[in-house]
């Protein structure tokens, strides 16, 4: 697990390293662009990473002539050789082009620092603009330049700007029908215009640079922090936003880099140290709630001890399915068990016992029994409850699920319709004083909540209700947040798009169920939030090994299932 930090948060450490402890900004400064200026050269290495510049060919947009127009002049012929020139003389020069964008803060300066050290890495051409008001540029970001031109280089002015594109043509000067047209032919850009700062939507002149480095689809682009245009605590996307290949961040990585929209736009993400001293860095962060982002579970799963028996691995009970929804709760009961339940006793309505029971073979099916005591008693002689899963909407359903969570005294988790009971009956879940789980996407998430659609801010959205209402949330979607009443939250990083199947979400309830229900997974403290995260990671690398061996179209909620004992014995302990 990697420790993440708000935007706040990273300020405040960067203010008390610099003006507590003494520590240089400009070094601070120097280590970022060294980073990025790494990670650039390494995309220029074809034979390392199959990166391969491709050729220029001279388009004609940028001189594209009305019919009515008269025949060009001799100068405007000049012009149009000299375009020509700078795109076709890739196929002559195999020199590297680079563009950094730097904005007026002191991401721009990483920028700027990381143009220098660009031009002393080997052959290349460098060439670093300035983008925005020059009054507004930082202190360190003016060292940086002077460096710059000290070691021959210049920082540019960048005004281009493309917000309205009706006029474009007549207005643009030829001088900057060079720049573009240089920028056309550039096998890696730069990124540092932001930084973790930006909270509206990009405009003007910074729009025009974004929309360059987004239109580029053959060149790479570095971010410096975090892709420009996307907000660094929620991962929205404010207007535009750069597409990133690599995103080298600074001392901790970023919420905004792994959820939501912006998780696409950051590419692969590289944390690296600048020089925030450890001890600063842990006094801040080690009394704070954990944040963290999850790529691989935290520790393997230790041996199940050798004298135990099935009681001693969990009785889940689950109450799924209805008329139509036969699938759900196989898939449940089936991943419960191959996650190491003991015994799971799989309750679904009278009318679709003789489907289930057919499909089921380890799992214990059951007709739902009419009187709603005969399912509590049954549910208490088990460890753990499952609730939810194809189970429908009827009032039946809803008051069942009601009274479950009402007098069950275990871990209970609610999945789909077990969480739509809730609407309106909030008040069954704060009473409950055993863990509870609930596992919703953001449609179910919404119709609990009323919040609105999509939801901006998936982590605080995560936080506020496990806090408010003292349970495990489950946000599903690209980076599921599993969140705890102490406001501690983990953004899950394993996962792909092939998941978004239905039944999916019925496997990752089983599988936590499965956990929370062994014994010798417990822990004298409660440690419900990290089963679950573990749960929420191995349903994501599940889904990342089925996608290597049947893609992310075919790939089938039930192919989870069957490669949970591969993701599973890789990470338990050898005996």
């Amino acid at each position: 697990m990697l420790p993440l930090a708000t935007a706040a948060r990273m300020k405040e450490l960067d203010r008390r390293a610099i003006q507590e402890r003494g520590v240089s900004s400009l070094n601070l400064m120097e280590n970022a662009a060294q980073a990025v200026a790494q990670a650039v050269w390494e995309l220029l290495q074809p034979e390392e990473d199959g990166f391969s510049p491709v050729l220029g060919s001279f388009s004609s947009m940028i001189v594209m002539r009305k019919k009515d127009a008269p025949p060009p002049t001799d100068e405007e012929e000049r012009q149009v050789a000299e375009l020509r020139e700078i795109v076709e003389s890739k196929n002559t020069d195999p020199t590297p082009r680079i563009a950094v964008f730097c904005g007026p803060g002191n991401n721009g300066g990483d920028g700027v620092a990381a143009a220098r050290l660009l031009m002393g890495m080997g052959p290349c051409q460098v060439r670093a603009f300035f983008v925005g008001d020059r009054a507004k540029m930082t202190p360190d970001e003016k060292a940086m330049e002077d460096k710059l031109t000290a070691a021959g280089g210049r920082l540019e002015d960048f005004s281009v700007d493309m917000t309205d594109r009706s006029t474009l043509e007549a207005t643009m000067t030829y001088e900057q029908q060079k720049l573009l047209t240089w920028l056309s032919t550039c096998d890696v850009m730069v990124d540092a215009l932001f930084g973790i700062g930006l909270t509206r939507p990009v405009t003007g002149v910074f729009r025009t640079a974004v929309l360059q480095m987004q239109s580029r689809m053959h060149c790479p682009v570095v971010a410096c922090d975090v892709p420009s245009g996307v907000n660094v605590d929620t991962g929205e996307i404010l207007g535009e936003a750069v597409q990133a290949k690599v995103t080298v961040t600074f001392t901790r990585g970023k919420p905004g880099l792994y959820s939501g929209p912006g998780a696409e736009r950051a590419g692969e993400v590289r944390i690296v140290d600048i020089g925030i001293p450890w001890e600063l860095e842990h006094q801040m962060f080690g009394t704070l709630p954990r944040l963290e982002v999850v790529r691989q579970p935290d520790s393997q799963l230790p041996c199940r001890p050798r004298s135990a028996h099935k009681g001693d691995f969990g009785k889940i009970f689950i109450l799924a399915g209805s008329e139509g929804y036969t699938g759900a709760p196989v898939l449940a009961a089936r991943a419960a068990l191959r996650t190491g339940a003991g015994l799971v006793y799989l309750g679904v309505p009278r009318d679709i016992y003789p489907i289930v029971a057919v499909k089921c073979d380890e799992a214990m099916p059951f007709p739902l029994p009419e009187d709603c005591s005969a399912v509590l008693e049954r549910a208490r002689g088990c460890d753990v409850a499952l609730i939810g899963p194809g189970l429908g909407r009827s009032p039946g359903a809803e008051q069942l699920v009601l009274s479950l969570l009402a007098e069950l005294d275990m871990p209970v988790v609610l999945d789909a319709d077990g969480i739509n009971a809730l609407a309106g009956h909030i008040d069954v879940l704060d009473r409950r004083s055993a863990p509870t789980v609930l596992t919703p996407h953001e449609g179910e998430f919404s119709r609990l909540t009323g919040c609105a659609l999509p939801i901006r801010d998936r982590l605080s959205a995560a936080r506020d209700f496990a806090r408010d209402h003292g349970c495990i949330l489950v946000l599903k979607g690209q980076g599921t947040v599993t969140a705890a009443p102490d406001g501690s939250a983990w953004i899950n990083a394993s996962g792909n798009p092939g998941m978004a199947k239905g039944g999916s979400g019925d496997v990752l309830a089983g599988m936590i169920a499965a956990l929370l229900g062994q014994k010798h997974l417990r822990q004298e403290r409660d440690n419900t939030p990290e089963l679950v995260t573990a749960a929420v990671c191995f349903h994501g690398l599940a889904g990342d090994l089925c996608a290597r061996k049947f893609g992310e179209y075919a790939m089938l909620p039930s192919d989870l299932i069957d490669t949970l004992p591969e993701i599973l014995r890789k990470w338990t302990e050898e005996s």
